[in-house]
């Protein structure tokens, strides 16, 4: 099956294809097949993280799969106890090692704060991780830098005291949790929001079983997941799903040959609240601490 053949352009004139595969699974932590099945696939556009633990697994894959690096995107974000000046390029390098790559396409700040409750000098903790971030960019180990969870108050900050902009901020995006504040206030901005969970968590509420999905499925002729990715694209949104077979890796890209209509996109836009994850950057981030030794 061929790739991606859409794509977005950043602020620095680079593209990226519509749609990334995501790594943020337990599955494909020690298991580099299922990235190999993706690459079969067409994907070319890679998101990752060090709290992952999948950089290794997507590094052995990309080269088993013998595919040239320049045609790879790889993203790849610094975990909350890897900010602040003395601490960038060292997490950098470890994630370098893993994905056994000499540089990573688009490097990213996790979260924007560290604890979400009382981070009084998050402003400051940002805008010296950034810096330390622009510096890797001088020196050819990252081509761009993103952001991810950054809300607008958090993203402003870091425009007001960049020297390269950030070209991407990902963020929760789905019908049932849209945002659509923060996405409006990325465009504006010209930084191209990313949706992570892209079909949607959680489980009494998941979106899989909400009524207004399903009877658009119907109404259009596909699942679920694939209203869930085209509401985003037809938003500005570029989506990072993840998939573990190939039956829905080639599902999550066959959305490209329908359109919804305006009125079904304001019906997902005002959907009650639904499948959020519960993790939110100023108040509810992950209690958890980056394992450098990981494999």
């Amino acid at each position: 099956m061929s790739g991606i053949t859409e794509y977005y352009t950043l602020n620095d004139k680079s593209r990226l294809p519509k749609i990334g595969f995501g790594t943020y699974n337990e599955e494909f932590a020690d298991n580099k097949d299922v990235i190999l099945q993706a690459i079969e696939c067409g994907y070319r556009f890679f998101d990752t993280a060090s709290l992952y633990e999948t950089e290794r697994s997507l590094g052995n894959a990309l080269r088993e799969s013998g595919i040239n690096r320049s045609e790879v995107i790889i993203e790849t974000k610094l975990w909350t106890d890897e900010m602040g000046t003395e601490n960038v390029a060292k997490a950098l390098d470890r994630s370098l090692n893993r994905l056994q790559t000499d540089y990573v396409d688009i490097y990213m700040i996790h979260w924007p704060r560290q604890t979400g409750k009382d981070d009084e000098n998050w402003k400051e903790l940002d805008t010296d991780t950034w810096h330390a971030m622009e510096k890797l960019v001088d020196e050819g180990k990252v081509r761009r830098l993103g952001l991810s969870n950054f809300l607008p108050h958090h993203l402003k900050n870091i425009l007001d005291n960049c020297r390269i902009r950030p070209v991407v901020d990902q963020l929760e995006l789905h019908p049932g949790y849209s945002q659509e504040n923060a996405v409006s206030y990325c465009h504006g901005s010209e930084v191209l929001p990313m949706a992570w969970s892209p079909l949607g968590r959680g489980r009494e509420n998941a979106t899989i079983g909400n009524s207004i999905l399903i009877r658009l499925s119907e109404k259009y002729g596909k699942s679920i997941q694939q209203i869930n990715l085209r509401f985003l694209l037809q938003k500005g949104v570029l989506p990072i799903p993840k998939a573990s077979t190939p039956e829905h890796m080639k599902s999550n890209m066959d959305v490209f040959d329908f359109e919804l209509t305006d009125d079904d996109l304001s019906m997902l836009s005002c959907m009650p609240q639904t499948a959020w994850l519960g993790e939110h950057p100023d108040f509810n981030i992950p209690d958890r601490k980056s394992n450098p030794n990981q494999r």
